[in-house]
């Protein structure tokens, strides 16, 4: 299932101010339950809870080029990571790009994805290679 995107400023604001943060070396992570989730799940053909993805990539990290890369490994890496195993539902979840991430694969990126806690370890997992 596609997930949504934030498009609301003050959905990042309250992810990055109350939501659960895990820091690596190329990305944070910022996780907060979505009160809307029962709501868009209703709304929603399949009837099932979704997640809404924001990418936060600040000028700390380079030029518009190396910025939009920067996204751009993170969305691939986030869709590698979602081929493998399953993602907690009905959340909003908030990337945001570290220095560090300059040089990085979206393999480097799926690998420290899956070692923060946005994984649904309640759903059986298939093993990740």
């Amino acid at each position: 299932m596609k997930n949504a995107a934030i498009t609301e400023h003050h959905l990042y604001i309250k992810a990055f101010q109350k939501g659960e943060r895990f820091v690596g070396r190329c990305v944070s992570v910022h996780i907060l339950p979505d009160y809307t989730a029962k709501k868009r799940m209703l709304a929603n053909p399949m009837k099932v809870y979704t997640n809404r993805i924001g990418l936060s990539v600040t000028k700390k990290i380079g030029c518009a080029v190396k910025r939009n890369r920067a996204k751009r490994i993170i969305r691939a890496g986030l869709h590698e990571l979602e081929k493998g195993v399953s993602l907690k539902k009905g959340k909003l979840i908030v990337i945001s790009a570290r220095p560090d991430i300059e040089g990085r694969t979206s393999e480097d990126i799926r690998k420290e994805l899956a070692s923060r806690h946005i994984i649904d370890h309640k759903v059986k997992q298939e093993k990740m290679v």
